[in-house]
C-alpha cells in the first residue's frame, strides 16, 4: 500500500460475482463502501450518475459540484473522492479494462470518447432534459442484466453501456467531420507515451525518438492542438504523479521523489515548488485540512 501511495480497489473486492464489471443504484453501493469518502485509485472504468443529492466529488485534485443529472467518467489510476451531503443516488456502472476486449476487435475503442482520456475537465457531464428519461432507462436495463450474468446477457450488458457511451458522446463531440489528422494521430501516442514513461524519461527529444519525429516537430505539434510545449505535458504529468502520491501521508516526501526518479528529495522539492507554488509538504498537509 505504501509503495502505491493511495488506497487501489479492485472490482472483485466491491461486492460482485462477476470480475469485470459491477452496476447498481448509487445509494447501496455508497452506503456499503464508506471507505470511498478517501481518497482512492481503481483499477477499473468506473462511471456514477447522480439522480439525486448534492456534496462534490474532487479528480486528480479538480473539484467539482455535485448535482441531479450529473455524469462522472473516471479511467483506471485516477485519484478521487467524495463529500456528501445528505443523502444521494444514482447509479454507478464499474467495468475493467478487458471487459469489452472479447467484444471489440480495437483495444483503444473507449479512448474516442473524451471523458475516458483521463482528463478531469471532459469526466463531468451535465445531462439536459431530453436525455434523461434515455440514460436512466439504460442504467435501469443494465442493472437489470446485471442481477444474473451468463454470456446472452454480458453481451447485452455491453450493448446496454455502449449505447450509453455513444449518447453521451454527442455531447462533447456533436460533430465528427473527419478522421485524427496525422499530427493529432502524434500527439494521442505521445500523451501515451508521457503517461507510461514519465518517471524515467523526460525531455521532449526522448518521446520524439519513440515517435520517429525531431523535437521541434514534436514541440510545434503541442504548441499547435495543447497551447503548451512537450516539456510542458511532460512536467504536468510528473506533478499529477506526484500530487496523487502525496496523497498517502504514510508514503514521505523522499519515497515519492524517489518513486519519481529525482535523484534526491531536495531537488524534487524544488521542482514541485517551481511548478505549483507550494512545497510538497504544505501540499500534504492542504490535503489533510481538505479531508481530515
Amino acid at each position: 500500500m505504501a509503495q502505491q501511495g493511495y488506497p487501489v480497489y479492485h472490482i472483485a473486492g466491491l461486492g460482485t460475482f462477476q470480475p469485470d464489471v459491477l452496476v447498481q443504484p448509487f445509494a447501496p453501493y455508497i452506503d456499503m463502501h464508506h471507505k470511498l469518502h478517501v481518497p482512492h485509485r481503481h483499477s477499473f472504468y468506473h462511471m456514477v450518475y447522480f439522480t439525486a443529492g448534492s456534496g462534490c466529488h474532487t479528480i486528480d485534485f479538480h473539484r467539482f459540484e455535485v448535482r441531479p443529472f450529473q455524469l462522472y467518467a473516471m479511467i483506471p489510476g485516477q485519484v478521487h473522492h467524495w463529500d456528501f451531503r445528505g443523502n444521494v443516488d444514482g447509479y454507478v456502472l464499474n467495468f475493467t479494462a478487458s471487459f469489452f476486449q472479447s467484444f471489440l476487435l480495437r483495444p483503444d475503442y473507449l479512448e474516442e470518447f473524451a471523458f475516458f482520456r483521463g482528463q478531469a475537465q471532459q469526466a463531468v457531464l451535465d445531462i439536459p432534459v431530453s436525455m434523461r428519461t434515455g440514460v436512466t432507462a439504460l442504467f435501469d436495463e443494465m442493472v437489470s442484466l446485471a442481477s444474473s450474468l451468463d454470456t446472452l446477457r454480458i453481451d447485452q450488458l455491453r450493448v446496454r453501456a455502449l449505447t450509453l457511451f455513444l449518447e453521451l458522446a454527442t455531447l462533447q463531440e456533436p460533430a465528427k467531420p473527419a478522421p485524427l489528422s496525422y499530427n493529432a494521430t502524434l500527439l494521442r501516442n505521445f500523451q501515451k507515451l508521457v503517461d507510461k514513461h514519465f518517471a524515467s524519461l523526460r525531455l521532449p527529444k526522448d518521446y520524439a525518438a519513440l515517435l520517429y519525429i525531431t523535437p521541434n516537430h514534436l514541440n510545434a505539434i503541442c504548441s499547435d492542438l495543447l497551447g503548451q510545449s512537450a516539456g510542458e505535458v511532460i512536467r504536468e504529468r510528473i506533478i499529477l504523479e506526484a500530487k496523487r502520491l502525496l496523497v498517502n501521508p504514510e508514503l514521505s516526501v523522499a519515497a515519492v521523489a524517489d518513486t519519481l526518479n529525482f535523484k534526491d528529495n531536495s531537488y524534487f522539492t524544488k521542482f514541485f515548488k517551481k511548478y505549483t507554488r507550494t512545497t510538497p509538504e504544505a501540499f500534504r498537509k492542504a490535503l489533510t485540512a481538505d479531508f481530515g
